[in-house]
């Protein structure tokens, strides 16, 4: 069926959650339509701060971003959450456990609330997370919360797309000595020692602080230390302390210069992988025999694989 895609923006733009949901829609099943939405939300984003969490399984990242959610609204701010689930082996959709988390804002209009599922993508994020952050902000979202499926030791993605990333912990779970085994030393712009009224909460905290303090390097930036900020997020202790943090981190990023770097490396990202995935597509529909050919040749000793690929890229 045609789509009126202005028309659709439009609606977004006034708040109506049913076109937002149409639109991430449109963009998850990589519709005929895309290129269409996406020059007409292109003149409308750049104004959403854009928060990540992250950590791995059973630290509480769904309940904090429930407890963010509310602090921000109490300041009157529109939220966009895009919460990352692991992909249903039945249906091939999200399973959908953070929305269950999240219930007291279901009923909240200011409060767009999307599971994605990964799909089978690496890295913490489902592959349209970047255009599904884009209908977000050019919705109106005054602060856009990703929260990522729980990380190993390589699904760090998440430091691509957010202006602030959130590495959250829980106490007993080892993580102090995994921090840096996971890379995440490097991706927190603020660590969150969440369930901090557990035993070894403190002793986790004393981790955290040692390890960044022994860094060769800064982690953000020239003068940028991520904070460790305790929390409870189960009854919002500590969330007023981890507002702080972000707001001082916000003003970090804009005061430096900051924002506007990784907002456009989050772009050059988000163009390179069009590229590629343009690029596949079209040896996959039109350049398989040529390939094919190319590769024989290769075996054959021809050809060696650089002239290969050259002469595959050639018009």
């Amino acid at each position: 069926m045609p789509i009126d895609v202005t028309a659709l923006v439009e609606q977004a733009r006034a708040g109506r959650a049913r076109a937002v949901a149409r639109l991430i829609s449109l963009v998850e099943e990589e519709s005929p339509h895309l290129r269409a939405v996406a020059e007409e939300l292109a003149p409308l984003t750049g104004r959403a701060r854009v928060l990540g969490l992250t950590g791995a399984p059973g630290v509480g990242k769904s309940t904090a971003t429930s407890a963010l959610i509310s602090a921000f609204r109490a300041r009157g701010a529109r939220i966009g959450v895009l919460a990352i689930d692991p992909t249903s082996p039945f249906s091939g959709g999200a399973l959908l456990g953070d929305r269950i988390r999240m219930h007291d804002h279901a009923t909240d209009p200011e409060v767009f609330i999307r599971s994605m599922a990964t799909r089978g993508h690496l890295g913490g994020l489902a592959l349209a997370t970047p255009q599904a952050l884009r209908v977000l902000d050019a919705a109106g979202c005054d602060v856009i919360l990703i929260e990522t499926v729980g990380v190993g030791q390589s699904e760090v993605d998440i430091v691509s797309l957010a202006d602030t990333t959130l590495v959250l912990l829980a106490p007993g779970m080892g993580d102090g000595i995994q921090a840096a085994k996971a890379g995440i030393l490097e991706i927190a712009d603020i660590f969150v020692v969440n369930k901090s009224d557990r035993d070894g909460a403190e002793q986790t905290a004393r981790d955290l602080k040692n390890m960044i303090s022994l860094s060769r390097k800064e982690i953000t930036g020239p003068r940028w230390r991520p904070p460790v900020v305790s929390t409870v997020a189960s009854t919002a202790a500590g969330i007023d302390d981890l507002m702080s943090a972000l707001d001082a981190h916000h003003d970090w990023l804009t005061t430096h210069g900051e924002l506007e770097t990784r907002r456009t490396r989050r772009a050059a990202g988000e163009i390179e992988a069009i590229a590629l995935a343009t690029l596949r597509s079209r040896f996959t529909h039109h350049g398989a025999d040529t390939l094919t050919h190319l590769a024989k040749q290769v075996v054959a000793g021809h050809l060696d694989p650089y002239t290969a690929a050259d002469r595959l890229l050639s018009p």
